[in-house]
């Protein structure tokens, strides 16, 4: 179980947390872009991120994780004007992907990627509880 680590005097902040506490298992997901387990590219930002979100998961689930014990993404995006203009698009997949869970966050705008078709690429850090990994 994670702890959101919200500092009283603070507004809460939407869709992410400030931080997350936790103890266990630490699993470090390397950054996982919008292809699937052809190769073959989703079509879009929101497509994109959809699959790299699934990624991360499908990872996570070898050490016996889900979303909720991931606390913290970072996400990089090729085109931070696309991002901000995707906001409501992106909030019914995340509830589909990753439900009511808000890790910390960050996201940084990046000229490129190391594949020219990913316009995202998001790497996770988990924390799972003992006894949780195999």
């Amino acid at each position: 179980m994670l702890d959101i680590l919200q500092p009283a005097a603070w507004p809460r902040p939407k869709g992410y947390a400030n931080g997350m506490a936790g103890t266990g298992c630490v699993a470090a997901i390397s950054g996982q872009i919008g292809w699937d387990s052809t190769g073959a590219f989703a079509s879009g930002l929101v497509p994109q991120v959809r699959q790299a979100l699934l990624n991360i998961l499908a990872v996570l689930a070898e050490a016996g994780g889900t979303a909720e014990h991931i606390a913290r993404l970072t996400w990089y995006v090729t085109d931070m004007v696309a991002y901000r203009a995707a906001g409501p698009a992106l909030a019914p997949v995340w509830r589909e992907v990753m439900g009511r869970h808000y890790p910390a966050m960050a996201v940084v705008g990046v000229t490129a990627l190391v594949e020219p078709e990913a316009c995202v690429e998001i790497e996770a850090l988990a924390i799972l509880p003992h006894g949780t990994a195999p």
